[in-house]
């Protein structure tokens, strides 16, 4: 009896220090669990923190530089043939420094995104003022009307013109290629051989704008019921006064202002911006033509990021879904929009 009631006790003891065993056992796994979570948030916030103040730091260097060149733009004044040169470089840096905020725009907190982007365009504007003011307005005019033929007449914009005041495109001032003026016409553009710069969709009305291969930023003003299938853009676009209008399009970055009823097919790298907006709908990118896989691999725009459906709304402050915007319903998309074969009349660029 007393044999039995031992084994019982000394069988009790190894259970309860198998028991502690196994908890301590627990216990540290817990611990090293909770050491390997801190050190996986340490990691992931340093670098984005880096990141932040790596960018910031290019930007102002950028910025700095920008604006020297622009100040040393008054001094060129006296030889005007240096003036198209000196502008077109300082256009290009600020393309770049558009395109390095998009590029970076993964990590930066919202408000670094839209101070960057606000910075940007100041610069752009003292880019247009400084252009109206120092080339003559009356020589340049002078130079279209004297050279263009019919067809190159109704690529100019109209110096009737009311200006807006909010901020200016810098094409306004630069006149690069594009599609300007127009009405029911279809309008074609292949870049396959090499990426074109800055391009420019401009007061065209009940269009369809067809652009095969790549080009490096667009830039879209006052169109009225218009259809807009676009390539690839390596840097961003800017789509001003829309009404009425489709478009299919692939950006790093892509802004939106004074849209209405208008639905877009996305496939950009950040979050889109809307501003005074209304009734405009999103979807998932759409367009295919031969070899766009290549050219969306070129411009690193190959990965579907489903941030066609992460828009920003810069009025929409509060908590709740903005108005202003929708996600288009699947019912209402339209299928593949296939541009490879198309038998239109091309416009020459």
């Amino acid at each position: 009896m007393d044999d039995e009631m031992e084994k019982e006790t000394i069988l009790d003891n190894k259970e309860a220090e198998a028991e502690a065993a196994l908890q301590k056992k627990h216990l540290s796994m817990l611990d090293r669990l909770s050491k390997r979570q801190q050190s996986r948030s340490t990691t992931s916030t340093e670098p984005s923190t880096d990141s932040t103040s790596s960018f910031l730091s290019r930007f102002s260097q950028l910025k700095s530089s920008i604006e020297s060149h622009l100040s040393d733009s008054q001094s060129l004044s006296s030889d005007p043939s240096q003036l198209k040169p000196h502008f077109d470089k300082i256009s290009e840096s600020i393309s770049d420094l558009e395109k390095l905020v998009a590029q970076s725009s993964y990590f930066l907190p919202s408000y670094d995104v839209r101070s960057s982007l606000k910075t940007v365009s100041d610069l752009k504007r003292s880019l247009d003022c400084l252009s109206s003011e120092l080339i003559p307005k009356k020589k340049f005019s002078f130079k279209n009307k004297a050279k263009a033929s019919k067809k190159d007449q109704g690529s100019v914009l109209p110096e009737s013109k009311p200006v807006r005041d909010s901020v200016q495109p810098s094409y306004v001032a630069r006149d690069s290629p594009g599609f300007r003026n127009k009405t029911g016409e279809v309008l074609v553009g292949e870049f396959k051989e090499s990426e074109i710069g800055e391009f420019t969709i401009s007061d065209l009305d009940s269009c369809e704008v067809r652009i095969i291969g790549c080009i490096r930023a667009l830039f879209i003003h006052r169109l009225k019921n218009c259809r807009v299938y676009v390539g690839p853009v390596t840097g961003s676009i800017l789509i001003e006064e829309a009404e009425g209008c489709v478009f299919a399009i692939a950006s790093h970055q892509i802004r939106i202002h004074g849209a209405r009823r208008s639905d877009f097919y996305l496939r950009v790298r950040s979050r889109p911006i809307v501003e005074d907006c209304n009734g405009v709908r999103f979807a998932p990118y759409c367009l295919s033509y031969r070899g766009i896989e290549e050219d969306l691999r070129g411009a690193d725009l190959d990965a579907e990021t489903g941030n066609w459906a992460n828009v920003d709304d810069f009025r929409w402050l509060r908590a709740v879904q903005s108005p202003n915007w929708s996600i288009l319903p699947e019912n209402e998309r339209v299928g593949i929009v296939d541009i490879s074969n198309s038998e239109s009349m091309k416009e020459e660029i």
